[in-house]
């Protein structure tokens, strides 16, 4: 029996060779690291009105996914994009090694464990810093009204992202990244592909390609949003695992057309399993449903959610719960396999 990191791993890879469905994020850990600690973008439920380290006001209100930038007047960050280099500053990197020595040894355990894959986290991605800095309607008008400024901001974050890249590779030898960008509603994508391609599919080729060129051999982009018309884009900037998929992008359609290409991570919206007044009846019917008819390669049954967890307690370990008994009844497993195949069930909320 392949342990949960190479399971996810031979789902992954064109013409891999798994044994049971990935159990959503069992083969993949998310870790923190002094950047993102030191972001301050990292609330918990029910704080409100915290500032950044970029200067970005954040609520994070109950019952709700995560934490919300505050876009009143007063608050945004960007007051005219014609002098954004006014308002804008990116905060430090250079952090203690002896901070660095504290993740270092974090990771060096879990990857030694070989169960999963220790994954640093990051958040927002280029494009949400952009509209968290000049709120979502004022960088969508500007993409189009002051688009030679909006390169130079894009530029500006990417330059930031780079050089964290450099620094966690160096200090954290990652195996894998989980990066956060979404790129629509449920519905649509933000942008047209011509107009997101002249502006996100450079930069993220170069960070994503800076990645791979340092031992990165997995990226995970989270975009919970529908983006089935940038998936082309998604595979020329080197992303491995498009976590998020929701259901609106027809999974089934993706895999037909890009599977051994990219991997589509997601497929169980949390609407279907998360939310006030769920069974657990419900939760293994939508398990059920997003398993039947669907094969190992390239496809991993996870909720579209950015992180392990939900809304409302309980529903994402009932949701591991039923993809380990699908498991166990199709593929001939035992319970304590599949757990001793993993290096514990993570969940960072709810």
């Amino acid at each position: 029996m392949l342990t949960a990191k190479e399971n996810l791993r031979q789902t992954i890879i064109d013409g891999g060779k798994p044994d049971r469905f990935v159990n959503n994020y069992e083969g993949i850990h998310l870790m923190m690291h002094p950047p993102i600690i030191h972001s301050g973008g990292l609330l918990n439920k029910g704080e409100m009105g915290k500032v950044n380290a970029w200067g970005v006001t954040f609520d994070f209100p109950e019952y709700v996914p995560g934490a919300f930038p505050v876009h009143t007047p007063e608050k945004i960050v960007v007051k005219d994009i014609e002098e954004w280099e006014k308002y804008v500053k990116a905060p430090p990197l250079d952090f203690a090694d002896a901070e660095w020595e504290v993740f270092q040894q974090q990771y060096e355990e879990l990857q030694a464990g070989g169960k999963a894959y220790a994954a640093p986290f990051f958040a927002p991605g280029i494009f949400e810093m952009t509209h968290h800095l000049c709120s979502i309607d004022e960088a969508l008008i500007n993409y189009f009204e002051e688009p030679e400024r909006m390169e130079d901001l894009v530029k500006y974050i990417t330059e930031y992202e780079l050089r964290m890249a450099e620094i966690v590779c160096d200090k954290l030898h990652p195996e894998a990244i989980f990066h956060h960008d979404d790129w629509g509603t449920e519905r649509n994508s933000f942008m047209n592909p011509d107009m997101f391609e002249e502006f996100f599919v450079g930069p993220y080729k170069q960070l994503y390609g800076y990645y791979h060129d340092h031992g990165v051999e997995f990226v995970f982009h989270h975009n919970d949003s529908y983006s089935a018309n940038l998936v082309p884009f998604m595979i020329e900037m080197g992303i491995d695992v498009w976590q998020g998929t929701m259901e609106s992008n027809d999974v089934k359609g993706l895999l037909e057309k890009y599977k051994g290409q990219i991997a589509f991570m997601g497929n169980i919206d949390n609407k279907d399993v998360d939310f006030e007044g769920w069974t657990s009846e419900d939760v293994k019917k939508v398990a059920y449903e997003h398993l039947d008819g669907y094969d190992f390669q390239s496809y991993i049954p996870c909720i579209t959610q950015g992180g392990p967890g939900s809304t409302v307690s309980g529903t994402y370990v009932e949701l591991v719960k039923y993809i380990d008994q699908y498991n166990r009844e199709k593929f001939g497993f035992t319970q304590e396999q599949l757990e001793d195949a993993r290096p514990g069930l993570q969940v960072l909320f709810g």
